[in-house]
């Protein structure tokens, strides 16, 4: 690896990361979707193949699906079991988490994978792996919750099991119609997000053991995009690709700028932004003066920057005839990962004056990953493999198991309890 790919790679990890932070403030699916998005916006945008730049928006739209389906996992209880002060329910939190973290990566650094690798010689058929994947999910959830009883985190969503059951289909699938880089990318970054949950809850233990005046769950957050994004990007920059690339019809354009730019948007905004939310936010946790007030502008001006920004996009791709170039993706990710962080500050009470700490470190990372994108130079290695190296692969996942082993007995006794401990046995 030489430094340029490495810088390329870290670019991307950045990337996943602070967007993954941000997402933290909005959460669920359509939070983990928007992260997503600007994450393969940014590897789209240091690949320097011209090819990827034409099918920007399609790749983008299948990112953000990948990385928004595991939205809907809930984890605030296994993460208070990683917190536990004996080892058995501090082992199995930190377990489960790299297991909910290894869904994550497998969807969205998977389906990232998968619109890059389709060409004109093997097309994805996108409505029958998206069927597929919708029955593996009600058949893994009906065998695992329904009569197994399987339980992670009673008495909250089992919604994890529909991820495994729609992870397992999707990786069926690629292996079926020959797409080896996605499945190789796809098992790559569920090991690097897997590991970044659980490590991200190992350090989240140690900074409030030591009370570390800052908000350690945004960086547990952080810790799962940063690995997450760092696997994506090592899989895919040391992967084959097809060296022809499946035409993007304008109709498809104009439905992933709706979804993308309009739609996803609209429903963080909807969701967390708009009267009601940002108004019982601002009364109950934010302490801003005037919280109706305060809500009221929240809300209004989220709007307005909501429909700019996609004015903005909107018309700069507009302009486009003869296919995307690095000028146009540049413009696009610095708006739209401009704008998700202005949305963090905005629901943190910036209009109330109100603006922690690692808020402020977004602006920072962005402006360290703007740097990282003007390194010249190709991200990709000179000897890209074909298939993953299924042996190699099992030795990292056996270490990185090990390595929670010893966090997890680490954890323990840093501690005789923490506020928000759970225990599951």
């Amino acid at each position: 690896m030489n430094k340029n790919q490495a810088l390329h790679i870290l670019m991307v990890g950045m990337t996943l990361g602070t967007a993954w932070a941000v997402r933290g403030h909005f959460g669920h699916e359509q939070g983990a979707a928007w992260a997503g998005g600007i994450a393969t916006l940014g590897l789209i945008l240091v690949s320097r193949r011209k090819d990827w730049y034409s099918k920007m928006l399609p790749t983008v739209l299948a990112a953000s699906v990948g990385w928004g389906i595991t939205g809907m996992i809930s984890y605030g209880l296994v993460v208070g079991y990683g917190m536990s002060n004996n080892y058995p329910n501090a082992l199995y939190g930190l377990t489960m988490l790299f297991a909910i973290g290894t869904l994550f990566g497998v969807l969205g650094g998977g389906l990232t994978g998968l619109s890059l690798e389709s060409s004109k010689e093997r097309k994805v058929e996108w409505g029958v792996l998206f069927a597929q994947m919708g029955m593996g999910g009600l058949i893994v959830y009906g065998l695992l919750i329904r009569q197994l009883e399987w339980l992670m985190t009673p008495p909250r969503s089992e919604a994890w099991a529909i991820c495994l059951g729609a992870a397992l289909a999707f990786l069926w699938y690629t292996a079926r119609k020959g797409f080896p880089a996605t499945t190789r990318i796809s098992l790559i970054t569920g090991i690097g997000t897997g590991f970044g949950f659980a490590f991200g809850n190992f350090l989240q233990i140690v900074g409030m053991v030591a009370e570390i005046p800052f908000n350690m769950w945004n960086v547990m957050e952080y810790s799962i995009g940063f690995f997450g994004g760092i696997a994506l990007a090592y899989g895919i920059f040391t992967s084959v690709w097809p060296q022809t690339v499946s035409p993007v019809k304008a109709w498809e354009n104009r439905v992933a700028f709706v979804l993308v730019f309009l739609v996803i948007p609209f429903v963080v905004f909807q969701q967390s932004l708009s009267f009601d939310p940002v108004i019982e936010r601002f009364r109950t946790g934010a302490e801003v003066v005037q919280p109706e007030l305060t809500g009221k502008i929240s809300s209004i001006s989220s709007l307005i920057i909501l429909v700019i920004s996609a004015a903005l996009i909107g018309y700069r791709l507009k302009k486009v005839h003869t296919g995307f170039n690095v000028g146009d993706i540049r413009f696009v990710f610095i708006v739209y990962f401009s704008v998700y962080i202005l949305f963090g500050y905005i629901i943190n009470g910036v209009m109330g004056g109100k603006a922690a700490l690692n808020i402020h470190l977004y602006v920072v990372n962005l402006i360290v990953i703007l740097m990282l994108t003007r390194i010249q130079g190709s991200p990709f290695s000179s000897h890209p493999l074909l298939q993953v190296d299924s042996r190699k692969l099992f030795k990292v996942l056996v270490a990185v198991i090990l390595f929670i082993t010893v966090m997890s007995f680490i954890a323990v006794n840093l501690h005789e309890g923490l506020p928000g401990t759970q225990n599951r046995f």
